[in-house]
């Protein structure tokens, strides 16, 4: 299938790499069908990757695992939100969050309130609130994110 992307062009990509969203993603619920890009020419490779619509090229946010940023990250999500997705296991489980990047890079944040879980397996995901109370919205990364570039 050939997607037309936003910043890495037009791509050819297979099937198997097309995401479902049955809900789509809050605020872009008209677009159901992503895929997960890489930028593969950044030195040293990078942790944040692009949940890019295939239906809307403009449409791609950065996405990060959660761990990544938060070691101990574990949401809370009720079962009937997920339903849909298939039997989700520890080997077909993806968990990313979006990210805010604005030109200020210092006030970059992560939204660790609405994760996109993904069956790896189903290829079928949702957008969800989760239950805990203590997950911001706005998470603070910048930080967290250098230190682990200098480590």
């Amino acid at each position: 299938m050939l997607v037309k992307t936003r910043y890495f062009g037009e791509k050819d990509l297979p099937d198997e790499k097309i995401i479902t969203l049955e809900k789509g993603l809050m605020g872009f619920d008209q677009y159901r069908k992503y895929t997960i890009l890489y930028d593969c020419e950044k030195e040293g490779g990078t942790n944040i990757s692009w949940f890019q619509s295939v239906d809307e090229p403009s449409l791609a946010l950065p996405v990060i695992n959660p761990l990544i940023v938060k070691e101990d990250y574990n949401p809370t999500v009720e079962d009937e939100l997920l339903k849909g997705l298939g039997d989700l296991n520890d080997d077909n489980l993806v968990i990313l969050v979006t990210m805010t990047v604005p030109s200020d890079l210092e006030k970059m944040t992560v939204n660790l309130k609405a994760p996109i879980i993904i069956n790896a397996d189903t290829r079928k995901g949702a957008q969800v609130i989760v239950e805990n109370q203590d997950y911001e919205v706005r998470y603070k990364v910048y930080d967290i994110l250098k230190e682990k570039k200098e480590a």
